[in-house]
C-alpha cells in the first residue's frame, strides 16, 4: 500500500504565501517523480509543478517565478512553496507521485488540500 498525505492549504490574502507538503508512506522502494496539480471549480485538473528523482523541475507558465517545488528524498516528501498568490490560484491542490511498488512504477494521488486566495 502507498499513501500520499497533503497538508498546508488554507485561506490567504492576495500577495500572500503558503507552503504545501506531501508525504509518501507505505511499501516504497523508490519514487521517480512527484508533482502538484490543481483543480478549480468547473475546470479540469491541471499541472502546477513536477520534480524528478534527479531534481529536474517543470512548472506551469502561470506559476513560474512565484511557486517553487522541492523534495526531501530521505523523508519521501515534496513541498510547494507558493508566493505572490493570486485569486486565480484558488483550487484544490493534489499531490502526485510515481512510485515503484509491486514490481512496477505506478501513479498515486493524495486526497487534495484546499487553497483559497481571497481578501
Amino acid at each position: 500500500q502507498v499513501q500520499l498525505v497533503e497538508s498546508g492549504g488554507g485561506l490567504v490574502q492576495p500577495g500572500g504565501s503558503l507552503r504545501l507538503s506531501c508525504v509518501v508512506s507505505g511499501s516504497i522502494f523508490s519514487i521517480y517523480a512527484m508533482g502538484w496539480y490543481r483543480q478549480a471549480p468547473g475546470k479540469q485538473r491541471e499541472l502546477v509543478a513536477t520534480i524528478t528523482s534527479d531534481t529536474n523541475t517543470n512548472y506551469a507558465d502561470s506559476v513560474k517565478g512565484r511557486f517553487t517545488i522541492s523534495r526531501d528524498h530521505a523523508k519521501n516528501t515534496a513541498y510547494l512553496q507558493m508566493n505572490s498568490l493570486k485569486p486565480e490560484d484558488t483550487a484544490v491542490y493534489y499531490c502526485h507521485a510515481n512510485v515503484w511498488y509491486s514490481g512496477s512504477y505506478n501513479d498515486y494521488w493524495g486526497q487534495g488540500t484546499q487553497v483559497t486566495v481571497s481578501s
